[in-house]
């Protein structure tokens, strides 16, 4: 009997539950639980980690998994680390449904940084309008440079105190499109725009405005992960697991 842990938290994990659901598969969606109100899911959901390597490895044998599909942001690696070591322990079988990365284009202005603290260094000395679109996971680095004024764009209202002094929040889910992130960003002044590059069409909207705006982007690369198959498609996910199963 096949049995599918699906780690979501994207709108591809979304797609590929609606899919599974539909092929009567037996599977769990689970999620990292940092949203207050996550997409609900036509797949029966858990919400919250699992413990380490140690807990997922015990998660899946109590549970009877058979397949794990890591459609996780590709910015979560700790999670997406842990599930290729959890997987190897119990010998369940793993692929990531992973988007490609973002390509600067003819007209981009983009700045590469490879980790979160030189995207900090490559932000000027001078005061500037800084729209940083990282989600609130890593904003305290940024406080090194607390000179700047930094427009945030999250999904829920901030829980606690923001370690920046000056910003701006703006409360908004995606996806979004290139007229509003466009009007966000002239509204604001912005005039340097941080991201990470987690790929897909929902939030790519923020650089194409950046290009028209002639605005630089730091844009930050993905950190790195095991290696395990990946998929970039429903349909080659599908049949990854139609042919392990087998």
């Amino acid at each position: 009997m096949t049995r599918i842990l699906l780690l979501g938290g994207t709108t591809e994990a979304s797609t590929l539950a609606k899919t599974l659901t539909e092929a009567g598969a037996d599977a769990v969606f689970s999620y990292a639980g940092r949203t207050a109100k996550p997409v609900s899911q036509p797949l029966p959901t858990r919400v919250g980690g699992f413990g380490g390597v140690e807990g997922l490895s015990e998660y899946l044998k109590a549970e009877s998994i058979t397949h794990v599909v890591d459609a996780t942001h590709p910015f979560a690696a700790q999670m997406s680390t842990n599930a290729v070591h959890a997987c190897e322990a119990t010998d369940v079988k793993l692929c990531a449904f992973e988007r490609p990365a973002w390509q600067a284009g003819e007209g981009d202005a983009w700045v590469h940084a490879g980790t979160i603290d030189e995207a900090v260094n490559a932000l000027p000395d001078a005061a500037a309008r800084v729209f940083l679109a990282i989600g609130k996971q890593n904003l305290v680095q940024f406080a090194a440079k607390p000179q700047h004024h930094y427009l945030l764009r999250l999904v829920d209202e901030p829980d606690a105190p923001l370690p920046l002094p000056h910003t701006t929040v703006e409360i908004a889910r995606g996806p979004f499109d290139v007229a509003g992130d466009t009007a966000l960003m002239q509204r604001h002044g912005t005039t340097h725009v941080v991201a990470k590059n987690a790929g897909g069409a929902g939030a790519a909207a923020k650089l194409i405005a950046a290009r028209t705006l002639g605005l630089p982007v730091i844009m930050i690369g993905r950190p790195d992960v095991p290696a395990r198959p990946i998929k970039g498609s429903v349909a080659e996910v599908m049949a990854w697991l139609s042919h392990s199963a087998a």
